[in-house]
C-alpha cells in the first residue's frame, strides 16, 4: 500500500483529505504542524507523497519542504502543496522552494487526486 503523509493544522481539512485519501487505497498519516511532520520522516520508511499546507503555527510548509529537499534521504519524495494562498506568486514561490504540485483550497475532489496519482505510481 502507498503511502501518503498529510501535513496540516486544520482538523476539518485533514478530515477531508484523509478520508479522500483513505477511500482512494492509500495509507494516509497525519500530523498537524511541520515538526511533528519532520521528526516522523526522520525515523520511519519513506512516504509516497507528502500533502502539505503552507501556513502553520511554527514552521511553516515552505520550511519543511526545504528543509525535505535538502536532505539526502528524504530529497526525491514528492510534495503537493495544498494551500488556502490562492495568488499566482504563491503558487509560483512554493514551486520554487521544491513542491512538486499545488492546489489550492477549495479544491476539488477529483482534482487533487489526479494530482497525487500523478506522482505516486
Amino acid at each position: 500500500m502507498k503511502t501518503v503523509i498529510v501535513v496540516e493544522d486544520s482538523h476539518a481539512e485533514q478530515k477531508l483529505i484523509s478520508s479522500l485519501l483513505s477511500q482512494a487505497g492509500f495509507d494516509v498519516i497525519v500530523h498537524d504542524n511541520a515538526e511533528s511532520a519532520w521528526n516522523w520522516l526522520q525515523s520511519n520508511s519513506l512516504p509516497n507523497l507528502i500533502v502539505l499546507d503552507i501556513i502553520m503555527p511554527g514552521q511553516s510548509g515552505l520550511d519543511l519542504c526545504r528543509s525535505i529537499r535538502e536532505d539526502a534521504k528524504l530529497g526525491q519524495i514528492p510534495i503537493l502543496f495544498c494551500s488556502s494562498k490562492d495568488q499566482e506568486f504563491d503558487k509560483f514561490w512554493a514551486l520554487r522552494q521544491g513542491g512538486n504540485e499545488y492546489v489550492t483550497k477549495p479544491f476539488a475532489p477529483k482534482e487533487l487526486l489526479d494530482r497525487v496519482y500523478q506522482h505516486v505510481n
